[in-house]
Formats: structure tokens, sequence, C-alpha cells
């Protein structure tokens, strides 16, 4: 059995409840339900283990009942890229509110990974409409929202909501690295989505890194100090890698 404390909240749950292990990915939403705290909100990002591209956070709400019973619904992670499209276009049909808030690379250098993480899961939270009855994050307390909360562990694979933000999260982040592979295709974005993958730490070694980049990191950093670029340094969109070359070989921004 699993209890539902509450984080920072101004109306406690009511002792007693809890949420059973095999109660499946609905049973906190049915367990909140039972207590009068309807809707419930999940949030979520995207995007965390990135080095380059936007952090993706979104919220989502989804109504009580078989209408909120997503088919196909589980944590992103676990689903296939095909699959997560499907999840994500059933999950805006069905939600009584969904959100999304974009913070770009610049802003996560400037304010930090974890200050960015936790204010875009507020702001995402706080411009849902209808307002929820209590709101339910993957891992990290949100405060300061006026309505109850708690942080699950692994909320993205044991609350239906939290399953549901960290769809929209990831496929609104994915089609966004993909818009940046057409500006930035060198780096293949469209494939790696801005994570350290052997080809995106070769493309950083050749190319330097782009305004996509977390600066902030150490392996952007790195390469940005010592490579054989300028830190803010862009590849051009469309043009060949010969024709980079050239042009950074005479010392031409591109």
């Amino acid at each position: 059995m699993v209890g539902l404390p509450v984080a920072s909240s101004p109306v406690p749950v009511p002792r007693g409840s809890t949420v059973r292990r095999d109660a499946g990915l609905w049973g906190y939403e049915r367990a909140l339900a039972r207590h009068g705290f309807a809707p419930v909100a999940g949030a979520d990002e995207a995007g965390r283990g990135a080095c380059a591209g936007p952090l993706v956070c979104a919220a989502v709400a989804l109504p009580a009942g078989r209408r909120g019973q997503v088919p196909g619904l589980a944590d992103s992670k676990l689903l296939t890229p095909t699959a997560r499209d499907t999840v994500y276009r059933r999950v805006l049909d069905r939600a009584l509110a969904w959100t999304v808030v974009v913070i770009q690379p610049q802003e996560v250098d400037c304010r930090g990974l974890h200050v960015c993480n936790v204010e875009g899961l507020r702001r995402a939270l706080a411009t849902l409409a209808p307002e929820p009855a209590y709101v339910l994050t993957d891992g990290f307390p949100v405060r300061g929202l006026g309505v109850p909360g708690l942080a699950v562990w692994k909320g993205d694979r044991v609350a239906a909501c939290v399953a549901a933000a960290s769809v929209v999260a990831k496929v609104t982040r994915d089609r966004l690295m993909v818009e940046l592979h057409e500006r930035h295709p060198g780096y293949d974005f469209a494939a790696h989505k801005g994570y350290v993958t052997p080809e995106h730490a070769a493309a950083l070694t050749r190319y330097g890194p782009c305004s996509e980049h977390r600066f902030s990191y150490v392996n952007v950093a790195r390469v940005g100090n010592n490579g054989p670029m300028s830190a803010r340094l862009d590849p051009p969109g469309g043009t060949s890698d010969q024709e980079f070359q050239a042009a950074r070989e005479m010392g031409q921004p591109g």
C-alpha cells in the first residue's frame, strides 16, 4: 500500500487514503476522487538529460471514468515513437485540460536545470483550466500552486495523469528537435533528439556547439572552449559538410 501524503498543501488528504501497489495506472486518481479531489492533474518534463534543445514541461488533467482511461497510455519512455504519437493524440482528445511550457537552452544555462525544471512544471500546472483539485508530479515537489500536491517517485509509471503529461512533453519536444534538425542538419537532432549519443558527441567534436546547445553542460563547455570553432558558431543550415568545413577553415561564420 502506498500512502498519499501532501507536500505543502492547504487541504490535507484524509487519513487512511492509500493506493494499492497493484491498483494500476489509475489508482491514484481513483483514490483521490473518492475523497473529493477531482480533477487530478499530472506534470512531467522531457529533455532533462539532453545537452541540446529545449526543456519541455507538460501538465494534463484527465476526466474521471472510462473517458479518462486512455488506451495504450504508459510512461513515454516505454512507448515506441509510433505508439507515443497515437497516445498523444488520444490524450489531447480526451483531456479535460493540458498545457505545455517550452524552456529554451539559454534559460537553462542562465538559471540552472533544476530551477527551470520546477518553474516549468509550476507554470504548466498554474495555467490549467479548469484548475485541478490535486496535483501529482514526477519526482519533484512543486510548491506555491494553492492546491494540494504530491511528488511521486517514478510517477510516470504509476499515475495516469503523470504518464499522460510525460507523453505530451516527449512528443512535443521530439517534434521541436526535428524542426531544429532542419536548421542544424550537421548534428542529426532528428535522430538523437539532443541526447548525448556517440553520434552527437562526434558532431560536437567536429563542429563545436551551436546556439541550441546548453553551454552549462560539461561536455558542451569542454568542446566550446577547446574545440576547433568559436563556441557559438552555428553550422549553416542546408549546406554540406564539405562547404561547412571550408567556411570554418576560412574563418567565416556560417
